[in-house]
């Protein structure tokens, strides 16, 4: 018989005691019945009287029956050692296989060794020890197991099976094999009749196109659904997704995220973040809401925008990857150079583009834009232009804190290394310059034109030059000549209140502080 580690005896021992806890006595216990054998010889070994069994040897104990080569029957003990060809039919559903048994009928515990198997009707278990406890229905091993069903293939290096239950219970470098996944856990709960595993533990799953990584949850590998939790991560070619919560059909292709969610994209370079997602395999889309935002990643200058609203869909393409995006209701977004805010937002990825619907602002240093619509076109993670459709204004703040206004019909602005340096204003030009002395500041005179279209140039953040194209009128007013009011042209609005100045900003829609009434 093959001899095991003393500390690994240690341990059955208490599995054995553990297993005897409840008062069975020799008395209370029905004794082992010899149903037949081929030969009978009795002995005397160690001062015990044994009856030694030959061929074809059947043995009962209450409802289970004993099947094996040769056994060693002690009636006192009411226990037996059996060898070779051994089977246990415990019930209708579960058959135990080995090379030796031994068997104590008080306590209705069978220690099997050798090649041993136990089959129930969905899986199969390989050891080389086995404990089977009669009385709770529960084997267990600690020496390696290997299970075996329909599809997959489990191993552990310590295990129980509940049979009631048809539940495995695995401990210590469990390793799944699906047809999927391969699975790495330190502690699972497998249930045979429903092919479901029950993660306790820290664990991986690995396949082809994915990773997964998560600390609790349950996976059903009959109908590949799974509800992960607690420190997740899933990785699919170069799209990944973390959260605190991850639930996913693959059948129906429905997905939903809960707590900390991030899905990171690692073709765009870019990240969105929410504490509620949503998957919808068959129309490629994904939502993100509350406290959503995407992270859009400037490598090359460490710089990052940052993009905020109620509501953040995602458009995939056939490869998973974000084509489009759009956010709704309440959208900021935040990057050193430039700032913006709307109700609503459309990024074309694949075009560049983006797209600002129902009053759009855009911030760049002391300068504020204002349109019904503006289209934003990017080229190498660079502003490239901006156009401003209907009602466009544009207010440059100077040194001294007066506004320069233009505005106009539509306006086309381009720009160099992020910076505005010409714009194009196209219809309805007006403007409002204030001239100040380039060595004292001194304002010298404040220039009120109009024209049909305008063209004006930028110099380090300030306008140079203004070159009115078509039909200018107007004229220069010389200081504190003109009211407060003619200061000002008509849709004058300054927004500063709204505008974000650092990256968490973009999570706050504020008042007006000059239409809050006061109580």
């Amino acid at each position: 018989m093959k001899s095991y580690p003393a500390y690994l005896k240690l341990l059955h021992f208490f599995v054995i005691m553990t297993c005897m806890l409840p008062n069975v006595t020799s008395q209370q216990a029905k004794k082992v019945q010899l149903l037949g054998a081929d030969k009978l010889i009795g002995m005397k070994i160690n001062g015990q009287q044994i009856q030694v069994l030959q061929g074809n040897v059947e043995l009962q104990h209450e409802n289970t029956f004993f099947y094996c080569d040769s056994a060693n029957l002690n009636r006192e003990t009411n226990s037996f050692r059996a060898f070779f060809n051994i089977h246990i039919i415990v019930n209708d559903s579960v058959n135990i296989y080995g090379d030796s048994l031994d068997y104590k009928g008080t306590t209705k515990i069978a220690e099997m060794y050798g090649q041993v198997k136990l089959v129930d009707n969905k899986a199969t278990l390989y050891t080389d020890y086995l404990i089977y406890d009669r009385k709770t229905n529960i084997a267990s091993y600690i020496t390696w197991g290997r299970i075996v069903d329909a599809e997959n293939e489990l191993l552990s290096k310590i295990g129980y099976y509940y049979s009631d239950q048809k539940e495995f219970f695995f401990k210590k470098e469990v390793i799944v094999n699906t047809p999927d996944y391969v699975m790495y856990s330190d502690t699972l709960k497998y249930n045979t009749d429903t092919e479901t595993a029950f993660i306790f533990g820290p664990t991986k799953m690995i396949g082809v196109e994915d990773s997964i990584y998560c600390e609790r949850g349950w996976y059903d590998t009959k109908r590949d659904i799974s509800h992960l939790k607690k420190n997740v991560f899933i990785r699919h070619l170069e799209q990944s997704i973390e959260a605190d919560s991850v639930y996913y059909d693959k059948e129906t292709g429905f997905g939903e995220a809960l707590n900390n969610v991030v899905l990171y994209d690692t073709i765009q370079d870019g990240m969105v973040k929410g504490n509620f997602a949503q998957y919808y395999k068959a129309s490629r889309q994904a939502f993100v809401t509350d406290s959503a935002q995407a992270i859009f990643i400037d490598e090359d200058k460490q710089d990052s925008l940052f993009l905020h609203g109620d509501t953040l869909r995602v458009i995939l393409d056939s490869s998973d990857a974000a084509k489009e995006m759009l956010a709704f209701h309440h959208v900021k977004f935040f990057r050193d150079d430039l700032q913006g805010a709307c109700d609503s937002m459309v990024y074309k990825v694949s075009d560049s583009l983006i797209w600002m619907y129902k009053n759009p602002i855009i911030w760049s240093d002391d300068n504020q834009i204002t349109s019904d619509s503006i289209k934003l076109a990017l080229r190498n993670n660079e502003i490239d232009s901006i156009v401003f459709h209907n009602s466009s204004f544009i207010i440059f703040i100077d040194d001294s804190g007066s506004f320069n206004q233009i505005k106009g019909k539509n306006m086309v602005g381009y720009f160099k290394d992020n910076d505005l340096f010409k714009l194009e204003i196209l219809g309805n030009s007006e403007t409002i310059y204030f001239l100040r002395d380039d060595e004292t500041n001194e304002l010298i005179g404040i220039n009120k034109l109009v024209a049909s279209d305008m063209l004006v140039f930028i110099d380090d953040r300030e306008i140079s030059t203004i070159t009115y194209t078509t039909n200018p009128q107007g004229s220069m007013h010389p200081p504190g000549e003109l009211q407060e009011k003619e200061l000002f042209l008509k849709g004058f609005e300054w927004h500063d209140y709204q505008r974000p100045r650092v990256k968490w900003e973009i999570f706050y829609w504020k008042q007006n502080p000059d239409t809050v009434s006061e109580d």
